[in-house]
């Protein structure tokens, strides 16, 4: 799995940091992804953070 923030969409809200800050972190006004795949662990918290974005800016692949 990896995850990725459209900055275009993102609102900077800081929810995807509060739902999974190993994964995401705000980097200025908007939120990022780390590199890479996204540890099996954490895979739960991120599909929620990207089902819980209110403009859909996280892609899950």
């Amino acid at each position: 799995m990896k995850a990725t923030v459209d900055k275009d969409l993102c609102t900077g809200c800081e929810l995807c940091v509060q739902t999974c800050p190993e994964v995401f972190s705000m980097d200025g006004d908007f939120a990022r992804a780390i590199d890479g795949p996204v540890p099996s662990q954490y895979e739960k918290d991120t599909q929620q953070a990207a089902d819980e974005c209110p403009v859909e800016a996280i892609k899950i692949s």
